[in-house]
């Protein structure tokens, strides 16, 4: 069955603040996990368990959040997102936003936001 994306949104909200302990207030589109709703690496594993069951859904390990790009050489080198790096991330990741991080590809910058989830999850859903 197809969902909107505020239906979406809202599923996604819920499952935030319960996996992170923030208001609902506090989850808004372009909120990012880490920055603003201070998830740290073990929140990652937790958040993608939850959003299967609450959509009912697998999410194979790395397809939301490749991990693994980022501990690549040919991907990552001196901190930074290599051109080979940002093309593998646009490619994993079609529900992610690129154009500020293809500025200044510092890796330490590099943000999953509230939007990227649903994005990622609408996708999922209705294909």
């Amino acid at each position: 069955m197809a969902m909107s994306r505020d239906e979406i949104y809202k599923k996604v909200q819920g499952v935030l603040v319960d996996a992170l302990g923030v208001d609902d207030e506090d989850v808004t589109p372009d909120a990012t996990l880490r920055g603003d709703l201070g998830a740290e690496s073990i929140d990652f594993l937790d958040i993608v368990f939850r959003l299967e069951k609450a959509f009912g859904i697998k999410i194979p390990r790395g397809e939301m959040f490749p991990e693994d790009i980022f501990s690549n050489a040919a991907y990552v080198q001196n901190g930074r997102v290599t051109p080979e790096g940002l093309v593998e991330l646009k490619k994993r990741m079609p529900h992610m936003d690129f154009t500020d991080f293809e500025k200044d590809p510092d890796i330490n910058k590099m943000q999953f936001t509230v939007n990227t989830i649903v994005n990622y999850i609408e996708g999922k859903l209705n294909g």
